[in-house]
């Protein structure tokens, strides 16, 4: 864990203070640390959020088409 002295504006203390009351956390650390989950979650990788995973993993349990040229992958597309 990292301890880091931050100044922040009187809306942003707020705004952790609510965050804390909402989920019922302990300490602002708490609170931005929820801030920066929700933060990753919907904006930083949203092809990682849970229900993308899932898909992928259905997609990878599905049976895959073999081919043994890019000739033979060719015919089956333009074939599909």
């Amino acid at each position: 864990m990292v301890q880091a002295v931050v100044n922040i504006e009187n809306k942003t203390n707020q705004m952790l203070n609510i965050i804390k009351a909402k989920y019922g956390l302990k300490d602002k650390s708490q609170a931005i640390d929820k801030m920066a989950k929700e933060y990753e979650e919907h904006i930083l990788e949203p092809q990682l959020r849970p229900e993308f995973v899932k898909e992928v993993k259905k997609i990878e349990k599905e049976k895959g088409i073999s081919f043994n040229s890019i000739d033979e992958l060719d015919s089956l597309v333009e074939n599909a």
